[in-house]
């Protein structure tokens, strides 16, 4: 055997086999192409599962492919939905914000007692106070450097105080006047689906916008990936976590407004517990509770999906709601169990 047989040439590289490059470019093609299916899943697994449950449900049961139980299922889902959009924000950015079920009862009663006015002041008044908590909140958390676990906490604590201060610990029950403007904004409908509904879906359009094509949504992500990567980069990440929580507020009281308008009163034992099922639709619809990646869409999916079990609860009628927390539950551990089994997956190179 020559033993210069296996040396390359003065001054040339060795050879590489015969389709070693090839393998390397299906190997790094192989990888990618996981790393986009477990993005696609974690995205959009839960609009799958939707669905199947809807054909499944369908054909079980005749009267939930019904229009008339469409337009129920969707306008009891879109008040959790509204509030749900400012949770998904806050959660992209890392935090997490408990007060928004006593917010939107607090927002509820305030458009209730305000509506003697005009729907203006009925739509203005929880607004404003809402938004005051919210920006409050934002404030703690991004400028004194408080636990966002901790402040919305005490916030969920002070808007149910407030409300029950207000209604004289729930004893007087403010009424929306019959046929006026406000009442028709949460009673009202186009095409038989109400006007709660169009809302929703007009917000939740602006939303996905706003987090997909605006400087502003690239930030919230950013700064859900690291706030201190975020910061050496320049980015406003204190603004911007004051702005997620205001927002949360505003929608949250919006909410509250509309399904007062609906209700026709300020019911005062609403939106206890609103924070979970808000958080678990976030979760459910794909966004990571560490922050960093979500969307909207996803969210959106996540709130119609709770909505239909709640109504295959009510259409088996042998169970009642506390069934739906148990479901929601174990949808929502499975989730959380996913999302990590696809962030690994989306990490390997």
């Amino acid at each position: 055997m020559n033993p210069t047989s296996s040396l390359a040439a003065p001054g040339t590289a060795p050879s590489a086999p015969h389709g070693s490059g090839a393998a390397a470019d299906r190997g790094r093609a192989d990888v990618s192409g996981r790393q986009r299916l477990a993005a696609l899943v974690q995205r959009q697994g839960v609009l799958a599962v939707l669905l199947f449950v809807v054909v499944i449900a369908s054909f079980v049961y005749p009267t939930f492919a019904t229009l008339d139980n469409a337009r129920g299922v969707t306008v009891q889902a879109s008040f959790l939905a509204v509030v749900a959009l400012g949770m998904t924000l806050v959660i992209i950015t890392g935090g997490i914000d408990l007060s928004v079920g006593s917010v939107f009862a607090l927002g509820g009663v305030l458009a209730a007692w305000a509506s003697q006015w005009g729907i203006l002041p009925a739509l203005l008044v929880p607004l404003a106070v809402c938004g005051a908590i919210g920006l409050v909140n934002g404030l703690l958390i991004a400028r004194a450097g408080m636990a966002p676990f901790i402040v919305t906490l005490a916030s969920l604590l002070g808007a149910r105080g407030l409300l029950l201060a207000l209604t004289d610990e729930g004893a007087t029950t403010y009424l929306v006047p019959k046929d006026s403007a406000f009442a028709e904004l949460g009673q009202g409908s186009v095409a038989g689906f109400g006007y709660p509904i169009l809302v929703a879906l007009a917000l939740f359009g602006v939303g996905g916008l706003v987090l997909q094509r605006t400087s502003f949504g690239q930030t919230l992500f950013a700064v859900g990936g690291s706030s201190d990567a975020a910061t050496l980069m320049g980015l406003p990440v204190a603004r911007a976590k004051v702005t997620v929580y205001l927002l949360s507020g505003l929608l949250a009281g919006l909410a509250g407004a509309i399904n007062a308008a609906r209700l026709s009163s300020g019911v005062t034992i609403i939106g206890a517990g609103m924070e979970l099922d808000a958080i678990a639709a976030v979760v459910i619809g794909g966004t990571l509770l560490v922050g960093g990646a979500g969307s909207v869409s996803g969210t959106l999916w996540g709130v119609l999906l709770l909505a239909v079990i709640q109504n295959l609860i009510n259409q088996i009628g042998t169970l009642n709601s506390s069934y739906q927390s148990v479901v929601s539950g174990g949808f929502l551990i499975l989730v959380v169990v996913a999302q990590r089994y696809l962030s690994r997956s989306r990490s390997t190179v």
